[in-house]
């Protein structure tokens, strides 16, 4: 026993001069959208669009014939996979959608949008997977949403899965490895590659952040 007491006390020496265990860093985020100025935004107009402002610390997508929106230019910046992005969003007026959230899937040449409202006002989805929109693919559910109502939306992205949470309901749970993920062909191009539009639709947009996994 007498023989232990000297490897006892090097090992609780080395212990008591060892340095404590690092926090694990805080994961990054960036505030997308502040509530006071679009001026990481670019507010674009593909031909009857509605005019986009800031009221009560809200972005204001007014109802246009069909997309309307703005697009984030300080994508250098922001992570392209393992990232989330969380926001709130409500219709105001209108009966498709009025949160089309475009986003990018490992290449800022590479993107697609989350709808929700879309097709008369609750298809929810993805579009596109292998050229198939929200309306037709696996990712697509009826939602049931209410005007003047907020809701909470959170979007992670992996390089093998996208998923989407509704309040605290997950609607997307969908593997994309070896899947063909991309926009829908159309007027949707033209919002690359974080964007928030709305078709044919008033809506309020707030607390637009996104957080590196």
């Amino acid at each position: 026993m007498k023989s232990l007491l000297p490897l006892l006390l090097i090992a609780v020496t080395a212990l008591i001069g060892q340095e404590p265990a690092k926090e694990p860093e805080p994961a990054k985020e960036w505030v997308l959208f502040d509530g006071k100025s679009l001026n990481d935004w670019e507010v674009i107009d593909i031909g009857g669009s509605g005019e986009v402002a800031i009221e009560g610390g809200q972005l204001i997508i007014n109802q246009g014939e069909s997309l309307s929106g703005v697009c984030y230019k300080k994508t250098a910046e922001l992570p392209l996979t393992h990232y989330e992005i969380t926001l709130q969003a409500k219709r105001l007026q209108g009966v498709d959608f009025f949160c089309g959230l475009t986003f990018p899937v490992g290449d800022l040449k590479k993107s697609a949008t989350l709808v929700c409202g879309g097709w008369g006002g609750s298809v929810t989805g993805i579009s596109s997977i292998d050229d198939m929109d929200a309306s037709s693919n696996a990712t697509g559910t009826y939602q049931r949403y209410n005007d003047d109502q907020w809701y909470r939306i959170r979007l992670r992205v992996t390089p093998e899965n996208i998923s989407v949470w509704l309040d605290d309901k997950q609607v997307v749970d969908q593997d994309i490895k070896g899947r063909k993920v991309a926009l829908r062909p159309g007027p949707i191009e033209s919002y690359p590659a974080i964007s928030l539009t709305t078709f044919n639709t008033m809506a309020a947009i707030k607390g637009v952040r996104m957080k590196a996994l």
